[in-house]
C-alpha cells in the first residue's frame, strides 16, 4: 500500500527531538511522500531545508492567515525565490481564517490575493486554508479559476465542495472525519467522489480517534483511510491507491517520485 501524506508540518518544534523516527513510523505504514507545509517565510524556509535531507519529503512555501501580518514585500519576493528550488511543490497554506483573526480581515485577503497571484505566476499547486470564511475564500478563488490544488482540511458543506471541485480543486481530508461528533462532515466524505479526495493529517494537530488528544504523526494516515474507507464502502488498500494518485496528478508529482 502506497500513501502520500498531503499535508504535515513536521517543520513543527514538536518534532525537533524524533524526526527520523516519525518518519521512519509513516514509511511502516506506506507513506511514500510527506509534503512538508509551512506557514511563514521561516516555517517554508525549514521546511525546504528538512526536504533537502529527505528524498520522499517536498516543501509547500506560504503564509498562513494567521500570520499574514508577516507578508510584507520582502518576505514575499523572498518565498518567490525559494520557490525556484526544486523540492518547492506547491504554494499554501493560504487562505483566510476569521475563527481566530490573529491577522486583521483586511489584511488576510490582501496577503491570499498576493500570494494566489504569485502561486499562479509560477504555476504552482495552491493548498488553501478557509475556516469560518467560506463566502470570502470563495469570492478571491474564483477571480483565479480555473485552480490546480487542494482544499485542506476540509470542513465545510457539500455544496461549498461542489463549487471547489468545479474550479479544480481536490478535498483534503484529515483526523476529524474521525470524531465522534463529525456527522455533518462525514455526510459530506459520502458526497465527494473518491477520485478527487486527498489524505493529510495537518500533524501535529487535528490527531483521528482512537489516538486524539496525542501528538499527531504521519503514521496515523492509517485511521484516517480506514474511516474514508468504511464512509465509501470500499476496501482501504482501494481508497489508499486512488487517494494517492490523486496527490501525485494535484502536486505533479507523477515524474518526480
Amino acid at each position: 500500500m502506497e500513501i502520500v501524506e498531503t499535508h504535515c508540518h513536521l517543520n513543527n518544534e514538536q518534532y525537533i527531538s524524533d524526526l527520523p523516527a516519525v518518519l521512519e513510523r509513516a514509511r511502516t505504514i506506506g507513506v511514500i511522500q510527506f509534503m512538508n507545509v509551512g506557514w511563514d517565510l521561516p516555517s517554508s524556509e525549514k521546511a525546504v531545508q528538512q526536504a533537502e535531507l529527505f528524498p520522499d519529503m517536498k516543501a509547500v512555501i506560504g503564509i498562513h492567515p494567521h500570520d499574514a501580518s508577516t507578508a510584507s514585500d520582502e518576505a514575499l519576493t523572498q518565498l518567490e525565490a525559494l520557490a525556484a528550488n526544486d523540492k518547492v511543490a506547491a504554494w499554501g497554506e493560504i487562505g483566510l481564517d476569521y475563527y481566530y483573526d490573529n491577522s486583521p480581515r483586511d489584511i488576510q485577503r490582501q496577503a491570499f490575493r498576493r500570494q494566489m497571484a504569485i502561486a499562479q505566476q509560477l504555476d504552482l499547486p495552491i493548498v488553501i486554508h478557509s475556516r469560518e470564511a467560506t463566502q470570502d475564500t470563495l469570492a478571491v478563488l474564483k477571480e483565479f479559476a480555473p485552480l490546480h490544488g487542494v482544499m485542506h482540511c476540509f470542513s465545510g458543506s457539500w455544496e461549498t465542495a461542489e463549487i471547489c471541485i468545479d474550479m479544480g480543486l481536490y478535498i483534503g481530508f484529515a483526523g476529524p472525519i474521525t470524531f465522534k461528533n463529525a456527522r455533518r462532515l462525514r455526510e459530506v466524505v459520502t458526497n465527494v467522489p473518491l477520485e478527487r479526495i486527498v489524505v493529510e493529517t495537518d500533524c501535529p494537530y487535528l490527531s483521528p480517534e482512537p489516538v486524539r488528544g496525542r501528538r499527531n504523526e504521519p503514521a496515523n494516515l492509517s485511521h484516517i483511510l480506514a474511516k474514508l474507507a468504511n464512509l465509501k464502502q470500499r476496501e482501504m488498500e482501494e481508497v489508499a491507491q486512488i487517494t494517492t494518485v490523486n496527490a501525485k496528478n494535484v502536486f505533479r508529482l507523477l515524474n518526480r517520485l
